[in-house]
């Protein structure tokens, strides 16, 4: 008998990202696992979506910013002239972090380089965007005692 994602138990799935007109903008091929209903990292929609499902299932949820990544902030991108910027952080994608005065730590991430202007933004790189998750079902079963008390602990990063 199948088994279906409920609270608690243990799922594997694989999925892809895609953008309002189709494109892949991230895919997982390798499994992430998580216990149902334990791991806040989940985005509520897709918890929720998945319920009731079984291995080998599919579907697709479509997320809004407001459901997904959160709207672009505008506050969060800067530029600044290349020169003042350290040469290890000369290329798109590479990584800053900063800590603001309350001491919380933010990943900016390097997002334009051009004119002799360097730009890095802290938003998510999916924020703003209409995005839809294509999941596949990989495992549906019960979790084990050790799975259900480190549940906590090994966070999928579906958020």
């Amino acid at each position: 008998m199948a088994k279906h994602i409920k609270k608690d138990k243990y799922v594997s799935l694989t999925y892809t990202i895609t953008d309002d007109i189709g494109k892949v903008l991230e895919r997982i091929d390798l499994p992430i696992n998580f216990i149902q209903g334990r791991d806040a990292q989940i985005i509520k929609k897709i918890s929720q979506a998945l319920e009731g499902r079984a291995s080998g299932d599919q579907l697709s949820i479509s997320l809004s910013p407001a459901e997904g990544f959160g709207e672009l902030q505008p506050e969060l991108i800067f530029t600044d002239e290349l020169s003042n910027v350290p040469p290890q952080f000369h290329s798109i994608g590479a990584e800053v972090e900063f800590q603001n005065d309350r001491g919380e730590m933010k990943v900016f991430r390097v997002s334009k380089i051009e004119d002799g202007k360097l730009t890095v933004d802290g938003n998510h790189p999916l924020a703003g965007k209409e995005i839809t998750y294509n999941i596949t079902v990989q495992e549906v079963r019960d979790a084990t005692p050790d799975e259900l008390v480190n549940s906590v602990s090994d966070s999928l990063q579906l958020h």
